[in-house]
């Protein structure tokens, strides 16, 4: 297993921030099992409900396919950095997935770390939460006493990992750190098949867990915005607490409107939504 990329010192926190872990479980239910935490990486604007449902989709798969044991998940919001067409400000986007979270089960978290500071690739992000879990909190404890690391999971649509297979996306050396330390659970996303988004990745297949959707959901966080710049409903699509949240704040009106944090954050190049292309050639520039 690889090294952390970066030294833990040289990591920075946003003002006043703290580690969210009031709903990670740190006793392991059965000591057979590998604890895992599931984190994901994405723009989130806003957060739908199929966010929400890959981590059932996840919970589902691990507990009947795997012998791993889930201890904690996180939706890890960009930065505002991420400069992509329609991205909301992260206060907002933040805001919206603690709502999400609130309402959807007991067990998943907003982690705001990547979000209120620059640009963090999802790598390093990977790093951040091995970090916080398994050092600064000692990682979870069978009944017994016997300390267990958690093992850090990146959660994704297959769109996402698709883009891992393009040559010139995503480096090879945080490849390997996302895939090979650390691994992902993928989940089947409308218009991008599992097995074609592998592509090129087959050095990493047996760290890569494919979950396919047994029942189609193609709702995205491009589709919502354009229906809320049409003025159509978008109730039943995302949590109800969200839909109220975008309808007092009059969010989403102008898919050209920058984020409120800095009027330049506008790649007026993109225009796409793939919860997070965490893995853009932003990845590779930042490293190079």
């Amino acid at each position: 297993m690889s090294s952390p990329l970066y030294d833990p010192s040289e990591f920075t926190d946003p003002l006043n921030y703290s580690f969210p872990h009031h709903r990670l479980s740190h006793t392991l239910r059965d000591p057979s099992k590998t604890p895992i935490v599931l984190v994901a990486c994405g723009s989130f604007s806003p957060v739908t409900y199929l966010h929400l449902r890959m981590f059932e989709m996840a919970k589902d798969y691990v507990r009947q396919n795997t012998d791993f044991e889930i201890v904690g998940a996180y939706l890890s919001p960009v930065s505002d950095m991420y400069k992509k067409l329609g991205l909301l400000s992260a206060q907002h986007r933040v805001n919206m997935c603690s709502l999400a979270a609130e309402e959807a089960n007991t067990w998943l978290m907003v982690d705001t770390w990547e979000a209120f500071q620059s640009y963090q690739r999802t790598a390093v992000v990977l790093d951040h939460f091995d970090y916080e879990i398994n050092h600064k909190l000692d990682g979870v404890y069978t009944e017994d006493g016997e300390r267990r690391n958690v093992r850090v999971m990146l959660l994704a649509g297959s769109d996402l990992i698709a883009t891992m297979s393009e040559p010139g996306v995503w480096s090879y050396a945080d490849l390997d750190h996302i895939l090979g330390r650390y691994g992902a659970i993928i989940i089947e996303r409308a218009g991008t098949g599992l097995e074609q988004a592998l592509d090129g990745l087959q050095r990493w297949r047996s760290n890569i867990y494919l979950v396919s959707q047994l029942i189609q959901n193609d709702v995205s966080s491009t589709k919502v915005r354009l229906f809320l710049r049409r003025g159509l409903s978008v109730r039943y699509l995302l949590p109800h607490p969200v839909v109220d949240y975008i309808e007092q704040n009059g969010l989403y009106q102008d898919e050209t409107t920058p984020n409120a944090t800095n009027p330049s954050n506008v790649d007026k190049g993109k225009d796409k939504d793939r919860d997070q292309i965490a893995g853009s050639k932003k990845e590779l520039a930042v490293q190079s």
